[in-house]
């Protein structure tokens, strides 16, 4: 799933693709939100982690849990 995350004061967003469910990345956030972590964090395919500060969030885009398909469709 593609999981896009605007930062405050970064003229740039932050987008990658993790295999965490819908529910999990949601629960993180609003978690990061509601003061209970004081930092967002997430794994993406790769292994990588991206650390965000909950103060610094503007916006967390979660993309659908569809696989795209690859080649022509009739």
């Amino acid at each position: 799933m593609d999981v896009r995350i605007g930062i405050q004061n970064s003229p740039r967003e932050l987008g990658f693709e993790t295999s965490q469910s819908a529910a999990e990345v949601e629960q993180a956030v609003a978690a990061a939100l509601a003061g209970q972590s004081a930092q967002l964090t997430l794994t993406d395919d790769k292994g990588a982690r991206y650390v965000v500060p909950a103060a610094a969030l503007a916006y967390v885009e979660i993309g659908s849990e569809e696989s795209r398909r690859v080649g022509f469709v009739a």
